[in-house]
């Protein structure tokens, strides 16, 4: 694949892209003449347009780098986090929302990714996957969490609604379903709510893993036998040589990610399909038997629930953990709100909500934020009464309810 000119300069690209982004913003709230897919419509652009510029990294160069060949243009060499924070945290900006290091590269990267990574086996390791670092595992740790803190306040789990790859991808499977015909199901609410608590067991589990397998790294002793550091560029010996990461081993965003590259030509099948066997089976070092399974899994639960994955999704937990929970939830930044003398708890916002969220139905008012709550707008959009609910910013309406059903009768006069 020959290499274009500009793409290796990805100011001006970004910059081309960015405005190409405002203008179909525009467009969208100009031309959109159905007031109850308006903000939908604009979601789904938006989710396309940062898949293209943040998760497949598709307009970041260089590509075609040779310590990558095998594996095809993406992933490609552009360490947006060596950029901004040199080699105290050089594997990419963390973001609260799935981007796969592994076949991606390290434009921005999954955080959940780095808290494992800098436990087990780059604790205090000075030398990553192509990478070196500056400081400890503990003082990188403090830096992904600040950054998942921060961007949690400001924006809350908008990152989920609007930016995250596989949140599209679901959204795209309820398309599905919906042309098929099919009404989707729902949980009970009983049933949502221990889905919703069982994030904070997922990531719980396997920062413990993590913690084990680093057992020799951090404490100076080897919880499992044969764990003693001085595996190739850091990663350990012995029976967890391929469980770095554990987490990741299970997750259904990578084989989403390999699969989909694969797919548009960015990295190439044929080495991604060798099959290393052994206790999980790995192909091309990426697709695990487990998240693979996982994945199909999610997929067929998807078409049934809406956004199934974000249910579970232990990311989404940290976000939320971040922003819907005291003190956190006092200083968020981002909010859905409600003004108890314009709601007639006609219900409707209960029933679009793709993961069930409940407090905008059932709070008397004030903010409604909550852990469930992707922040998608699709109940103010949707919501028959003016300023009944409304999304804000530091305070500031963002966007608010209308009622579009005396908007929408004919003018008789």
């Amino acid at each position: 694949m020959k290499e274009m000119p500009w793409e290796n300069s990805p100011v001006i690209v970004l910059s081309l892209y960015a405005l190409a982004i405002v203008v179909g913003i525009i467009l969208i709230l100009k031309l959109t003449k159905d007031k109850t897919r308006k903000i939908s419509t604009l979601r789904l652009f938006i989710q396309i347009a940062a898949v293209i510029a943040i998760f497949m990294g598709l307009i970041i160069g260089p590509f075609n780098q040779p310590l990558w060949e095998p594996l095809g243009p993406s992933p490609r060499d552009r360490l947006l986090g060596a950029d901004f924070l040199s080699t105290q945290l050089p594997d990419g900006i963390p973001v609260p929302f799935l981007a796969c290091y592994y076949p991606n590269g390290r434009t921005v990267t999954c955080a959940l990714w780095q808290m494992q990574a800098y436990i087990f086996p780059f604790w205090d390791y000075p030398r990553g996957y192509q990478v070196f670092y500056t400081t400890t595992g503990l003082e990188k740790l403090a830096i992904v969490f600040g950054s998942l803190v921060a961007a949690s306040i400001v924006l809350g789990r908008f990152f989920c609604g609007w930016l995250c790859p596989f949140g599209l991808y679901q959204d795209v499977l309820t398309r599905i379903r919906k042309a098929l015909r099919r009404r989707h199901l729902n949980f009970s609410d009983k049933t949502n709510v221990k889905l919703g608590q069982s994030r904070y067991i997922i990531i719980a589990i396997f920062i413990i893993l993590s913690v084990i397998f680093g057992s020799y790294a951090i404490f100076g002793t080897q919880l499992i036998p044969s764990t003693i550091p001085g595996g190739p560029e850091g990663t350990e010996a012995g029976i967890v040589g391929n469980l770095n990461e554990p987490f990741c081993l299970v997750c259904p965003m990578r084989p989403f990610c390999v699969l989909a590259e694969c797919a548009i030509g960015s990295m190439k099948y044929t080495y991604v399909s060798q099959i290393t066997y052994g206790p999980l089976w790995i192909t091309g070092g990426y697709i695990t038997s487990i998240n693979l399974s996982i994945f199909v899994a999610v997929t067929i639960l998807a078409l049934a629930y809406r956004r199934f994955w974000c249910r579970i999704c232990p990311l989404g937990g940290l976000t939320a953990l971040f922003s819907t929970f005291t003190p956190f939830k006092q200083i968020a930044m981002t909010r859905l709100e409600k003004n108890e003398h314009k709601c007639t708890r006609c219900g409707i916002c209960k029933r679009v909500c793709p993961t069930q969220a409940t407090e905008m139905y059932e709070k008397k008012g004030g903010d409604v934020t909550e852990s469930k709550c992707m922040l998608c707008a699709r109940c103010v959009e949707i919501c028959p009464y003016d300023d009944a609910l409304k999304l804000t910013f530091a305070g500031k309406t963002v966007v608010k309810s209308r009622n579009w059903l005396e908007e929408n009768k004919p003018n008789n006069d």
